[in-house]
């Protein structure tokens, strides 16, 4: 059977969809997308419903949250078969729950079931990803944000028994779409292919802007973005503290460094290159890289001489 990509009952019948609301903040070439979407059941009885939808192969998911009424669950990580079991037992006893999951034929399809919504009930679902953006052959980094309710996208495995997506010649809701970016290189320009209101620079160095989609934007095709950076192969770095919550020495407690290169190769040697090619530089860094590379007096340390080394591997590259 053949379902719609959001909230749908049991039947297959859409939930009616009221708004989208997304945020993206961009960090360099790093963007984090919130999105949440609003849906109201329209019925006169009760609906368990699921919302299916698509998310790129490469985000990470860092936040999931929904809402109904007054109550509002966060979804927190879980064995599959016991999240499984402790949702089966919250909508049997009345009570309302959420299960997230990742489908099982297709890594970038996930499917949230949604128990005990009443007659009347909102449901607003907020979800929060991690994603690198994609540079393109004019040094552009182009952001997608996918029309999941009218959208082009179809699962690879929908043969499978995935939800396939199917869309619509209306588009009862909203969007809005704003977006901050902020970067250690100036911001040359952003361009998108859909209407947006003018880029507005937040500081002298034009390394902090905002921008937001133009009202009125019908949500019927893919939103693009294309941001563009002076001096976009220069190495840049970001440095993200740890969250003050979290346990020291954990995932979420330690703080993170990304490093982002993008080196710029000559003409000739772009135009003698068969195909393109991924690099991964590895750097050990144990004990015994603070050791000496021989006996001689001019015998530099080997983290100093693998500093070197990346520079002219980087350079010949």
């Amino acid at each position: 059977m053949v379902n719609c990509c959001g909230l749908v009952s049991e039947k297959n019948e859409p939930v009616p969809l009221k708004s989208i609301s997304v945020q993206l903040q961009i960090k360099d070439h790093v963007a984090s997308v919130s999105s949440c979407l609003q849906y109201v059941n329209e019925e006169e009885h009760p609906l368990e419903a699921v919302f299916v939808f698509p998310l790129p192969a490469d985000a990470a998911v860092c936040h999931f949250s929904a809402k109904i009424a007054e109550q509002e669950i966060v979804a927190e990580v879980q064995d599959r078969q016991s999240a499984r079991d402790q949702y089966d037992d919250a909508v049997s006893s009345g009570q309302q729950a959420f299960l997230l999951e990742e489908s099982e034929e297709s890594s970038d399809v996930f499917r949230l079931s949604v128990g005990c919504l009443s007659p009347g009930q909102n449901a607003s679902i907020t979800i929060v990803y991690v994603i690198e953006l994609s540079v393109q052959a004019d040094d552009a980094l182009r952001f997608c944000l996918p029309a999941v309710l009218n959208p082009r996208y179809k699962p690879a495995a929908s043969s499978a028994g995935v939800p396939e997506v199917s869309s619509a010649s209306v588009i009862p809701y909203t969007l809005s779409l704003s977006v901050e970016v902020r970067s250690s290189a100036r911001i040359s320009r952003l361009e998108s292919s859909c209407p947006l209101d003018p880029l507005e620079f937040l500081d002298a160095q034009h390394t902090n802007a905002t921008v937001n989609l133009s009202a009125g934007h019908r949500f019927d095709k893919d939103v693009e973005l294309f941001l563009y950076y002076e001096n976009s192969h220069q190495p840049s770095a970001v440095v993200e503290a740890g969250a003050s919550a979290a346990q020291s020495g954990s995932l979420m407690g330690d703080p993170a460094l990304m490093i982002s290169l993008y080196p710029e190769f000559p003409a000739d040697v772009m135009s003698s290159l068969a195909s393109q090619g991924e690099f991964i530089f590895v750097v050990d860094r144990s004990g015994s890289m603070d050791c000496r590379m021989h006996q001689g007096n001019d015998a530099q340390m080997r983290i100093e001489s693998a500093r070197v080394r990346f520079r002219v591997s980087d350079m010949m590259h």
